[in-house]
């Protein structure tokens, strides 16, 4: 059974607005359209049948749709579906070699991001096992 911790109110008791605070901070955000490009390429890494192919490619540094699908267990199909979701938004690219396509990841900052994210994860496992 799940223990329930109490909450603190998240809303403010005294309601005052920083102006000069809110200006520096607006500056500082992404435009709101940037914004929708990102959340959609993370929503693409958010799906564990393409997050593991982007492993997968970037273990591999470069992979034919049927050498990825039998990595990641998956049909090749399913796998060409996923990478031609992930290759239209820049995440991978592709390149043919007579009737081959070959894949790799097109952003070497995925890799950093990725990494980064499995260190966070891994760090939170840690007080948990």
């Amino acid at each position: 059974m799940s223990e329930v911790i109490a909450l603190p109110d998240e809303t403010c008791d005294v309601r005052m607005v920083h102006p000069d605070r809110v200006k520096r901070i607006r500056h500082e955000l992404l435009h709101p359209d940037d914004a929708v490009v990102l959340a959609e390429r993370f929503k693409l890494l958010a799906d564990p049948s393409r997050l593991r192919m982007v492993y997968a490619l970037l273990e591999a540094g470069e992979l034919c749709v049927c050498d990825l699908a039998a990595s990641v267990d998956a049909t090749e199909s399913a796998t060409s579906h996923q990478l031609r979701q992930l290759r239209l938004a820049g995440l991978v690219r592709s390149r043919k070699d007579g009737r081959t396509v070959y894949y790799r990841v097109d952003d070497t900052h995925v890799r950093l991001l990725l990494d980064v994210a499995v260190e966070h994860y891994l760090h939170g496992q840690q007080g948990r096992h």
